[in-house]
C-alpha cells in the first residue's frame, strides 16, 4: 500500500530516565529494531519526535507534532497530515519503544486496509483497552475526526474512534504471529528493558 511506516516517539520517558528508544535490546537499540522491521514492510519509513537524540540516532525523515500537546496522538495526526501532503493513503503507526515488532502483523494490517472501507486497522490484545492504537493502520481520512477529538480535550489514543470506521484484527488472529505480551511489549522502565533482553535470547 502507498502508506508511510510512521515510528511515534513523543514521550518523555520519564520512567526510563533516558530516551528509551535508544536503549538497546539484544544488542540493538530499540529504535533501529523498529526502523528495520518497517522498512520490511513499507520503504518510506518516517519519524514522528521532537527529541534531537532520537532524531539523530533514528536517521529518517523527521517532522514534529503540528498540534502540540496531545501526547502519542499528536503523533498520529502529524504523520498523516505528512501522508496527506504526500499523497499517501495513510500511515502503519508503531511506537519508538516496541522492540518485537511482527512484520508478517504489520503485513495482515496492510492487506485489510487494502481490501476494506476501514478508517484504521488495530489489533487485540491483552492490555487495559483491549487493543493496541500504537501498532495501527490509519488513513488520511482520521485527519479530522483526530482534530474534533483534540477540540473537545479528548486526547485518548482511541478517543476518536467513535468518529471511524474501525477494523478490529481478532486476539485469535493476533496470536498466530506470536504471543501478544511479546509483540506488543513496550519499554518504558528498565526493568522492562531487562524483561525485553531475556525475550531477546530467543531470538534465532
Amino acid at each position: 500500500m502507498n502508506v508511510f511506516g510512521a515510528v511515534v516517539a513523543g514521550g518523555r520517558s520519564v520512567r526510563y530516565g533516558s530516551p528509551k528508544a535508544i536503549a538497546e535490546v539484544g544488542g540493538r537499540r530499540i529504535i533501529d529494531r523498529v526502523v528495520t522491521t518497517l522498512r520490511i514492510v513499507t520503504p518510506e519509513v518516517v519519524l514522528l519526535s521532537a527529541d534531537p537524540v532520537v532524531i539523530e540516532a533514528a536517521g529518517v525523515p523527521t517532522r514534529p507534532d503540528a498540534l502540540p500537546g496531545l501526547g502519542a496522538l499528536g503523533g498520529i495526526h502529524a504523520g498523516l497530515l505528512w501522508a496527506r501532503e504526500a499523497g499517501r493513503r495513510g500511515i502503519l503507526a508503531v511506537a519508538c519503544d516496541m522492540p518485537f515488532l511482527s512484520r508478517d502483523l504489520l503485513n495482515e494490517m496492510l492487506e485489510r486496509a487494502a481490501r476494506s472501507d476501514a478508517d484504521a486497522v488495530v489489533p487485540e490484545s491483552g492490555s487495559r483497552r483491549g487493543i493496541e492504537p500504537l501498532c495501527a493502520y490509519y488513513a488520511v481520512t482520521c485527519i479530522e475526526p483526530i482534530e474534533d477529538a483534540a477540540n473537545n480535550d479528548d486526547r485518548r489514543l482511541i478517543g476518536f474512534h467513535s468518529r471511524v470506521v474501525v477494523e478490529r484484527i481478532p486476539l485469535a488472529e493476533v496470536e498466530r504471529f506470536g504471543p501478544p505480551a511479546r509483540l506488543f511489549l513496550n519499554v518504558n522502565t528498565p526493568e522492562e528493558r531487562d524483561a525485553a533482553e531475556r525475550l531477546a535470547g530467543d531470538e534465532v
